[in-house]
């Protein structure tokens, strides 16, 4: 991902001006990712290392997912709703 559309995610998911680290901004970068590696894998279907890197990143926005679902539910919903994600 280019540092250009990294700064605009996490522009668009800050709670505050310095933010680059929350959960939200976590949860929206790693979607980011995980589309761009769905979209490398379905011309590569052989890239078995890449398909394990998706997995993990996959399970690392559950848990972040579930953090926030616990902590604040109206984010939790916010967040779903923005990134169109399926729960």
């Amino acid at each position: 991902m280019d540092p250009q559309a990294k700064s605009t995610i996490q522009k668009a998911f800050q709670k505050h001006e310095k933010d680059t680290g929350s959960s939200e901004v976590q949860i929206a970068l790693l979607t980011r990712r995980i589309e761009e590696l769905t979209e490398h894998l379905k011309l590569h279907k052989k890239d078995h290392s890449s398909r394990y890197g998706l997995l993990k990143m996959v399970s690392a926005r559950r848990r972040l997912l579930n953090y926030v679902k616990n902590k604040n539910e109206t984010s939790y919903q916010d967040i779903i709703k923005r990134l169109k994600l399926r729960r």
